[in-house]
Formats: structure tokens, sequence, C-alpha cells
């Protein structure tokens, strides 16, 4: 096919000579139809397993790009990095593989899974530096320790070779696709992946949508694109961590301002409730990042019917000490979790009474009271999870008409973070 010229895009040539580059490290992850999605969504839907592979996440293509074409002098000085996990990793695989020395930046609040991955890929070649509270603060650390010591900073999205090294995955889809695809949804933090993905798709096959992906509680990339220019967020929510930034960068901008058709925000208890869906039901261990895009299949549904959908599972790198949050967010979400300030009164039986409002499938989850003394009513935080969404108006009537003194909390952010 003839490729089309544009003043951003990574043209298919770059992106097919870090293809061959990779060949020896990379594996050639599957691009299998999920039944079980497909019949839910009326449509094929393909998932591409970048979190099969030995780092669990795509970030291992554009590091080891990126690293691969370093000058013997840049090799020798080593480099820097900053990331919240994933880019991580793939630095750290490349260092040891490549005999390069790295110092790697990551925020404080990365999970002990992800740290421990660096440390078991990079061996001794690299060294852990965690710093602040989010991504940006891992990076400007990154930046001045670069400035000082005159090394090569090895960006996780906005570097050219990075971006080709992401972009290899279109091309593998490509390669193993047996029909043309329709739809492809990427997950977007920096917009490395989705520059490099979308740059070869719009150049050899330009009729599939590309559709941006991120969290709602980060969306920094589509505040960026409506408002025409690099928008740096005041604050994010950092839970989907592998996609958690305040700002893009000018190169992953530029190129998805030519390459992505349409942007979807995804609230974070919705990943979380794909994360377990797809545990439960496909024994698919994913993290947030890894989920988003399939999370997003719900707000496309009307879209996608017959459609050849295309998704690329980016990670995989989930802390078993997050499951519990995990499911937490799910229920909230869900409806199925619900938290009340219930004012008993201080006589025996008051528990009682109010056991009595419970449907035979409520369950408290939570409790907690202190008995006050010289007070007529003492309150209480209740946390009470329910079987399905629709049995909430039914505990809320019971409660009101036994009259007991409530407060729901879960639609009050400051109370409900304070308390909770």
């Amino acid at each position: 096919m003839q490729e089309t010229k544009s003043t951003a895009i990574i043209p298919a040539s770059k992106i097919q000579e870090a293809k061959a580059r990779l060949s020896e490290v990379v594996t050639k992850t599957p691009f299998l139809k999920n039944h079980n999605l497909s019949e839910k969504y009326d449509c094929n839907i393909f998932l591409k397993r970048e979190d099969m592979q030995a780092v669990r996440s795509f970030k291992i293509r554009g590091a080891y790009n990126k690293m691969c074409t370093l000058s013997p002098s840049d090799r020798a000085k080593g480099i820097v990095c900053a990331s919240a996990g994933n880019h991580a990793q793939g630095v750290a695989f490349a260092c040891e593989h490549l005999g390069i020395r790295g110092k790697i930046f990551m925020p404080n609040p990365t999970p002990n899974q992800k740290i421990s991955k660096v440390r078991k890929f990079g061996k001794d070649y690299v060294e852990i530096i965690l710093v602040g509270d989010t991504y940006d603060d891992a990076y400007q650390a990154a930046l001045e320790d670069q400035q000082i010591n005159k090394t090569t900073f090895v960006h996780p999205f906005n570097d050219l070779e990075v971006i080709a090294g992401q972009g290899t995955i279109a091309a593998e889809i490509l390669d193993q696709a047996s029909e043309a695809l329709d739809y492809i949804l990427v997950a977007v933090g920096g917009g490395g992946l989705i520059s490099g993905v979308g740059s070869y798709i719009k150049t050899l096959q330009p009729q599939t949508k590309v559709i941006a992906v991120e969290s709602l509680g980060a969306p920094a990339m589509k505040t960026s694109i409506e408002n025409g220019k690099l928008t740096r967020l005041k604050t994010i929510d950092t839970f989907a961590d592998g996609i958690a930034v305040k700002e893009v960068g000018d190169l992953t901008y530029k190129i998805c301002r030519e390459v992505v058709d349409d942007y979807i925000l995804v609230p974070e208890g919705k990943i979380c409730s794909t994360i377990l869906g797809l545990y439960n039901e496909e024994a698919i261990v994913v993290e947030p990042a890894g989920a988003v895009s399939i999370a997003a299949l719900d707000q496309l549904k009307d879209q996608l019917k017959g459609k050849n959908v295309a998704i690329i599972v980016c990670g995989g790198n989930n802390d078993i000490e997050r499951t519990q949050e995990i499911k937490e967010r799910a229920l909230l979400y869900e409806g199925r979790k619900h938290y009340f300030i219930i004012k008993f009164p201080q006589r025996a039986g008051a528990l009682k009474d109010f056991l009595n409002v419970l449907g035979p499938n409520d369950d408290i989850a939570h409790f907690q009271y202190t008995k006050k003394n010289n007070r007529e009513s003492g309150p209480a935080l209740v946390g009470i999870e329910l079987e399905s969404p629709s049995d909430f108006e039914p505990l809320v009537a019971r409660m009101k008409e036994q009259q007991i003194n409530y407060e729901h909390i879960n639609n009050n952010p400051m109370l409900f973070e304070m308390l909770v």
C-alpha cells in the first residue's frame, strides 16, 4: 500500500524498522477473538494480549527500541527515566540486556509488585528512586538528575523512537488479522501507544476508526484536544496509574490530532468492575490501564454491531494488595454498596431494630460505632452490600418506614472521603 504523507504521524517504514530491531526480544503476542465479549456486543472482538510480554506490558517495545538506537558514547554515560511502573520494567529489561546503566524514578504510590519487577528485570544495572506522589513528580526529579549527570532521558511516551516501538503492535495486528478492522480501541495516558498504533493504522488501513480511551480521573489528552493546545491538568485520580498523567507530550498531542477519531472517558469504578469480570469470566489478570479499553465497550455498543473490533490489552501488572480497593470501587460504581451514617438511640435493642430493616440478601460489610455517655443517641458508620442495585430503594423505604435516622453518604464526596 502507498504511505500517506503527514507532518506529524510516524512513517510506517520507521515502525517496520523498529519491528525488525525488536524481533529477538519482544514476544509476538496473541491476537485472538474473545467469544464472550463478541457475543455480548454482537460483533467480532479481538484482544491483542500485550499483558503476555515478558514484562507484562507493551512498554518493553518503546523502551528497547529507543535504547537500541543510542550511540556507544551515550550508552556508556547511562540513561535515566521516570515511570509509574510499566515503562520502568521495559527500561530495566533493556538495561540488563544491552548492558546499560540506568536510574529509574518512580512515584511513591507505585504498587510494590511493579517495583519488585523492575529490580528483577534490571538486576545490578538499575537504581530505583521513589519520589513524589504522581508520575509527574517522578518526571521532574528525573529531568533534574539528567541535567546534572548529562545522561540520556528515555521518555515513556514523548519520543519518536519510543512511539515507533509502540507502533509495532499495530504492525503485528495487521499481520495477524484475517479481515479489515473497523475499530481499534487504545488506552491513553501520555499518548505514546496510540500515537504509534494510530500512525501505522491510519497509514495502511485508514478506514479503521482509532478510539482513544482514558480514565475519567485523568483525561489529559481529551482535555488538550478540546482546548486546542497542550493543557496540564491541575489534579488527577492516580488509581489507573499506568495511564494517569497530568500532561501529554507535544509530539503525541500533534499525532493524536491527526490519527484519533474519537475519545472515551471511563469511570474508575467501571474499570474496577471490568478487572473483576475479566478475572472471574476469562481468567485474565489485568491492571487498570489494561482493562480501560474493554471497559469502554458499553459506551460504543450501538456502533459496534457486526463490526471487527481490536482491543489492545496493554498491561497485566496488577498488585494483589489492591484487590480489596478494586472490589470496593466496583461495588460502589455498580450501586451494590452503600454507606450510611445512622443515629442509633443509646438503648438496648437499638441495633436489633435496625437489623430488621435489612433484606434477606443485604449484608453489613462495615460497622463503626462508639457509645457516647450522657447522650440520647450516637452515630454509626454502616456499610451495606447489596446483591443487586435494585435492592437499594426497598432498603431505604424500609428505613423510612421504621423511622431510622440516617444519612446516605455515597454522593457526599467530602464526607465519604473523610469517613470511608
